[in-house]
């Protein structure tokens, strides 16, 4: 310490003691259309999010992380964002100033960054991101990384979150819903050097420059990684966009654009989280899994019963994940299920069952209703007899007597379905009609640039409320008249999208159908079209052998089925570390690895050998310098979570497949054990977690085995005696 009293200050050194707060740039737009014809009235960043608005996600995320000022660019329904941020109580932060940049004329991301530069109130590196993101990660450690990587190299102008994620063999998209991503990282610095999406890669092969490959010693291709769109960026990312008006989009201009450069040389690096969350909901599927991950708390603490909303009304946890405000008036005879919520001021008739659904605050629903896997927002009236099948239905819907939505519907604001109207699954209500004018350029997705109204002929439409029919000037929409939608039905249906059908059961809150998966399966098998294999083309496994026979077999799509099981052990991993580090409540651990069974598809036989794994994995990881001391560890951790591991031991066939799991650890990935087998075992015996039952019937099961699988028996051999002797000594020590 006394030598640093004699180091000069330089004048460098000092600037970088002048305080310069963390500022972020909150795009409050996301320039798509992929929420219409909701956001045709209300502006994306302002729909609830398991009954709270997007924006506020991001603004408290923001904030824990110890951004001190952002910057919100909004432009679709400006008026609208700047009211509520107006009106909310992030204005009054201490040390978090929120500032709204309005733009009525900006088409993209590109275009609200050139104008944010034009203003210049961006003074050094800064957290680009997009009102729609939810996340509970630190940013200390990532932006450490990237202060320190900017003093060592100053055209290291990015650094991009990601997270693994889990890739479908079937639809080539991520659970959000995303097509699947193809990332090449250099395993040593995180540095990207290529990012695509199958969605421009209908071949199903990339084309990769041989210069990454002559530059680089190493290169990992990623098919298995989720882009947060969480971005820490410098200064010059501002003035890169400037400088290039065809820099438009995000992800396929910028950062294409830059790894594709060899003249400025510009760099972005990559930070992967894991124990933390990160996702941005870019379509209604993401939406649907999102607020799972929120309601079975994978956000913590961005959960209904905490409050980092001021304009959140109290919500208690229950039991199994149900979480309902105070003031619900619930009839007897009503049932809700585990994994959902109840909003304030809701009433749910006689013999109404609601089960994996958000319902939002002054709602009323009727007797007999059904509701599985659905959004209700606010104000939903929703009469007798009705069945609702995961769909999202907005503010101020009405759904008459025994009307049915079938899976995928959305109905728009104010939408009203008819009396016994069955609506047809993924079908888009709204009482605008749709748009005419459809934007031709594939690159951009435009957005409604309006403040708030929108424009003609949209603005035409009238309703007539006596006659419930929706009138518009517009000849050429399509509208559903009462004969149509059912008595006094009011609403117009919208075409299906471009993309077809396809589109909408893999954007849908709705499960894709098993028939549709095998089709998609097909699909992408028959359609692959393998080009002539060049040095530089490689599949979108990364692997470095493109004459491989098995590509798109049926063997491929079997293991990647059988993947499950190693992702669901992953997450059950981080889970339970999660619960040691932060000490999170056992019933709390509970309910999120219940969360993961249900999402995989998982037996409580499973639950209890990932859990088991977990906790032998975490023996090894203490520190030890004998085999003493790996049992002392092994037994601490026993002692601390057995009431856990007990839990999903309701039967000898789960304490039989945690046998049969530590033997698997014992002879592949945790070899250090096998020596402690039988001792681990005893203590498993011990502590009641382990019947003499199933360590008999394990043994038994081993009688006609090959000796290479006796190992672990005739190590136990001793015990095993004792067991079957000991109710004999009993016995006769009763007598």
């Amino acid at each position: 310490m006394a030598q640093k009293k004699n180091i000069r200050v330089s004048s460098d050194y000092g600037e970088e003691l002048a305080h310069v707060p963390l500022q972020a740039i909150l795009l409050a737009d996301s320039f798509a259309q992929k929420f219409r014809p909701i956001t045709l009235e209300r502006p994306k960043v302002l729909l609830p999010l398991v009954n709270v608005p997007m924006i506020d996600y991001t603004l408290a995320w923001l904030e824990s992380a110890g951004v001190e000022e952002v910057f919100v660019f909004c432009c679709a329904h400006s008026k609208q964002v700047i009211d509520y941020l107006g009106n909310s109580h992030w204005m009054s932060q201490p040390s978090f100033s929120v500032t709204t940049i309005e733009s009525h004329n900006s088409i993209s991301a590109g275009d609200a960054l050139r104008l944010i530069y034009e203003r210049n109130v961006i003074h050094g590196d800064f957290i680009l991101i997009s009102g729609d993101t939810v996340s509970n990660m630190s940013l200390t450690e990532a932006l450490q990384v990237h202060k320190e990587r900017r003093k060592k190299d100053m055209l290291s102008v990015m650094t991009m979150v990601i997270k693994k994620s889990k890739p479908s063999s079937l639809t080539y998209q991520s659970r959000l819903g995303n097509d699947e991503l193809l990332m090449a990282i250099d395993p040593e610095t995180n540095q990207l050097l290529y990012y695509e999406d199958k969605a421009d890669n209908s071949k199903m092969f990339i084309s990769l420059d041989k210069t990454i490959l002559a530059d680089t010693p190493a290169v990992y291709f990623h098919n298995d990684k989720q882009d947060c769109y969480i971005d820490i960026c410098s200064p010059e990312v501002l003035s890169l966009f400037t400088d290039n008006f065809d820099y438009q989009h995000l992800r396929r201009h910028f950062v294409k654009g830059l790894l594709v450069d060899d003249v400025m040389g510009y760099r972005i690096f990559t930070h992967e989280i894991h124990s933390s969350y990160a996702a941005r909901i870019d379509n209604f599927r993401s939406y649907d899994t999102i607020s799972k991950d929120i309601i079975q708390r994978w956000a913590y603490p961005l959960v209904p019963d905490v409050q980092f909303s001021g304009n959140s009304p109290p919500i208690k946890l229950e039991r199994q994940g149900m979480y309902r405000a105070p003031d619900v008036t619930q009839s007897r005879s009503a049932q809700i299920g585990p994994f959902t919520l109840v909003g304030s001021g809701t009433s749910i008739g006689d013999n109404s069952t609601i089960s994996n659904s958000i319902i939002g605050q002054g709602c009323t629903i009727g007797s007999n209703v059904s509701i599985e896997g659905s959004y209700v927002w606010n104000n939903v009236t929703i009469q007798d007899d009705c069945k609702l099948r995961h769909a999202i239905v907005c503010d101020g819907v009405v759904i008459k007597t025994g009307a049915v939505l079938e899976p995928g519907v959305i109905l728009s604001f104010k939408v009203v379905v008819g009396q016994q109207f069955v609506v047809p699954a993924y079908s888009k209500l709204s009482l605008l009609p749709q748009p005419t004018k459809q934007d031709s350029d594939e690159e951009l997705e435009y957005a409604d640039s309006s403040s708030g109204v929108v424009e003609s002929p949209l603005t035409a439409t009238t309703l007539d409320v006596a006659n419930g029919v929706l009138k518009s000037k517009s000849s050429d929409s399509q509208h559903w008249g009462t004969s149509e939608v059912g008595t006094a039905g009011v609403g117009y249906i919208w075409s299906v999208c471009e993309g077809g059908y396809e589109e909408e059961w893999r954007h849908s809150v709705a499960p894709i159908p098993e028939d549709k998966l095998k089709e998609f399966s097909l699909s992408a098998r028959g359609d692959l079209d393998l080009p002539n294999h060049d040095a530089n083309v490689l599949p979108p496994s990364g692997e470095l052998m493109p004459g491989s026979e098995s590509v798109g077999s049926d063997d491929d799509v079997t293991d990647g089925l059988k993947d499950d099981f190693t992702y669901f052990e992953k997450e059950v991993e981080a889970t339970f570390l999660r619960a040691v580090h932060d000490g999170v409540e056992l019933d709390h651990v509970i309910l999120e690895v219940n969360s993961l069974r249900l999402s995989y598809n998982m037996s409580f036989a499973d639950c209890a050998g990932a859990i088991f794994y977990s906790m032998m994995k975490l023996s090894l990881e203490a520190p030890y310098n004998s085999n003493g001391e790996l049992l002392s560890n092994a037994k601490k951790i026993i002692f601390r979570w057995e009431d856990l591991l007990k839990h999903y031991l309701q039967t000898i066939d789960e304490e039989i497949e945690v046998i049969m799991k530590f033997e698997e650890m014992c002879l592949e990935s945790a070899t250090e054990l096998s020596p402690l087998f039988s001792l681990i075992l005893r203590e498993l015996y011990d502590k009641d977690i382990i019947t003499e039952n199933a360590i008999l019937s394990w043994a038994s099961e081993k009688e006609e085995a090959e000796e290479s699988d006796k190992i672990f028996v005739k190590q136990a051999e001793q015990f095993i005696k004792w067991l079957k002797e000991a109710p004999e000594e009993s016995t006769e020590e009763d007598e």
